[in-house]
């Protein structure tokens, strides 16, 4: 029953599943069921066929595990609570397995000698983008605006029209509504995101991902279209030898929806990186000036 209901969950991933919010709790529902039957009969640690992710789930993390135990207790979360975990998680199982393999990837722009944004094609989910530059901030400044201040994104990033949390899950999952911009000239036009974003810490590094999800209560907004964010997952870590400095990997995989030539949105997903990383320099660099 444990198998057949973990591959149920990890069905959630794909587009035509994901939007069906009662499998999800049904899946999150029967793993929960079947992981305490496991605890009561005494087990030290779940087995290690269990994704670590699930294990986390019920707070029963294998002893080598190097994270923080988080903020996850089942016994405190819905179910509709504890999908939205499940679905940070699996994105960032998801980017770890793409940051890990031997990818080629093919430069798109270039911001400056230290900066560049590339992309390879990757199965289930296309094309990705990958941004890569260093911040003269530590990690910590960086997760607080990146995570903590979200909704205050705005005020410094103009590609932003409005950046609400709908939801808080814990410490470290987030149910967040984004709207961009309108723009006179927009190839693109205006968008909403509905999106879950989740934060981990693995040793030095801090991962900041995203996935959209669904909300029945957040309708259709007038005059955008909603997009949804295949997988976005913003790594942290610090510099080697200056821990006051900070490397920013970002991976960005979008289906901005909408009738869109494929040329368009492979110049305008880049450029949206490249932008972001812009906008957050100047304000980094505003906030360190005396």
């Amino acid at each position: 029953m444990l198998q057949a209901t973990i591959k149920l969950c990890c069905g959630i991933a794909h587009d035509h599943v994901r939007r069906l919010p009662g499998l999800k709790i049904t899946a999150i529902a029967a793993i929960q069921k079947d992981m305490r039957g496991l605890v009561v009969k005494g087990s030290c640690h779940l087995p290690p066929k269990i994704p670590h992710y699930v294990q986390r789930l019920m707070g029963k993390e294998t002893a080598a595990c190097p994270e923080p135990p988080g903020d996850i207790s089942p016994s405190q979360f819905s179910s509709v609570d504890l999908s939205y975990i499940t679905q940070g998680e699996m994105a960032l199982q998801q980017a770890l397995s793409i940051l890990q393999q031997h990818t080629s990837w093919q430069a798109e722009t270039m911001l400056d000698a230290g900066a560049a944004v590339s992309s390879a094609t990757l199965p289930g989910l296309g094309k990705v983008f990958r941004a890569e530059v260093v911040l003269a901030v530590p990690v910590a400044q960086l997760y607080r605006e990146l995570f903590e201040r979200i909704e205050q994104m705005p005020q410094w990033n103009p590609t932003l029209s409005q950046v609400k949390v709908l939801q808080r899950v814990g410490t470290d999952t987030l149910v967040t509504h984004e709207v961009t911009a309108p723009s006179p000239g927009n190839l693109v036009g205006q968008r909403d995101f509905v999106s879950v974003r989740h934060c981990r810490r693995r040793e030095t590094a801090i991962y900041l991902v995203g996935t959209a999800t669904h909300i029945e209560l957040l309708p259709l907004q007038e005059g955008c279209i909603r997009a949804e964010s295949r997988l976005s997952c913003i790594v942290l870590q610090p510099l080697a030898g200056d821990p006051g400095r900070t490397c920013f990997t970002w991976l960005l995989s979008i289906d901005l929806k909408g009738w869109i030539p494929t040329s368009v949105i492979n110049r305008v997903l880049p450029q949206s990186q490249a932008d972001f990383i812009k906008h957050l320099r100047q304000h980094l660099s505003a906030a360190t000036c005396p």
